[in-house]
């Protein structure tokens, strides 16, 4: 009995060491991407990086990708990750590239956003914590829900 918990201790010193030292590398641990904001800066314009980290947003219909007519998918800017498909694509007239539904549960995380006195729901990356857009509930069906995403945030990768 001693000598399990010995070993779990051990195994569980070994993963907090290595995880340290993925965060610090800026390595995936667990499928998760960890940079330093320092490392993200080195590899995002300085606009990208006011939307992927700090949660800014681009003009209204200023983006690159809002009236896109390829068939694709569009990952996450700061770390490939699979985010939504040109399938769900739809133009809501917002001003931003709007989607129905995410690529697969791996794409996006959803989190309460109290910015600007009102309550959102905010898009993140799955893997790498970065700040998409929103989603609301005026999308069509059949799901109802609109993700407006920042074109800032995204890279087009284009079907062959």
């Amino acid at each position: 009995m001693k000598a399990k918990l010995i070993l779990m201790m051990l195994i569980l010193a070994v993963q907090f060491i290595f995880a340290q030292t993925a965060e610090l590398k800026g390595d995936k641990v667990n499928n998760k991407v960890i940079k330093s904001e320092n490392e993200w800066k080195k590899i995002l314009s300085p606009e990208e990086y006011k939307v992927l980290r700090e949660k800014g947003t681009e003009c209204a219909f200023a983006g690159a990708y809002i009236h896109n007519p390829e068939k694709g998918v569009y990952e996450c800017k700061a770390c490939g990750n699979t985010l939504f498909s040109s399938e769900k694509k739809y133009d809501s007239g917002s001003g931003w590239p709007s989607y129905r539904t995410p690529f697969s549960e791996e794409s996006v995380e959803l989190k309460i956003d109290h910015s600007l006195g009102m309550v959102r729901t905010e898009v993140i990356c799955k893997r790498c914590d970065s700040h998409l857009g929103h989603v609301f509930t005026d999308g069509p069906e059949p799901t109802g829900l609109r993700y407006c995403i920042n074109s800032l945030a995204l890279k087009f990768k284009k079907s062959k």
